[in-house]
């Protein structure tokens, strides 16, 4: 398979996975954007203008997938895509917004928080972004409050 051919078949791929993605197949949508992937992985023969759509490809399947797994409660896998794309593009704000969720479903408040903050400030705008840092105060709030029930039941026990 020569390196345009590649490029054809990591589209048809992806395009199948966003159908897939669509009618709510999630777990065949992410194996799609796997194989997508596979096929826009770094080639030698690619030319720079092939080099520059076999990467943006690459960051979309990884990006589109990584949705997948938050559907299909994979976190972790979510988070490792995302930071793919973080490694090609550290400014991607939808793999930041991505990353932030997975690592807010396994209350990794921290990073959480440090990914969105990063998200917002490439896009303040942005309403879906909004609602992941709200939800993300929230969840702080009861974790701080689980905290607080905690230290006054230790010391009501040691009184």
């Amino acid at each position: 398979m020569d390196s345009r051919e590649k490029i054809e078949a990591c589209q048809q791929k992806k395009n199948s996975g966003n159908s897939l993605f669509k009618a709510g197949d999630f777990r065949r949508a992410s194996e799609n954007y796997e194989k997508a992937a596979q096929y826009a992985s770094f080639d030698h023969l690619f030319t720079h203008e092939e080099k520059v759509l076999a990467n943006s490809l690459c960051s979309s399947c990884y990006l589109n997938n990584a949705a997948c797994k938050l559907r299909l409660g994979e976190y972790s896998e979510a988070a490792k895509l995302c930071t793919k794309v973080l490694e090609m593009d550290p400014s991607n704000g939808k793999a930041l917004y991505r990353r932030s969720q997975a690592y807010l479903r396994v209350s990794d408040l921290e990073k959480a928080e440090e990914d969105i903050t990063r998200a917002l400030s490439i896009h303040p705008n942005d309403r879906e972004m909004k609602l992941v840092y709200k939800q993300l105060k929230e969840k702080q709030r009861e974790y701080r409050a689980y905290q607080a029930e905690m230290s006054r039941a230790i010391v009501s026990r040691m009184a």
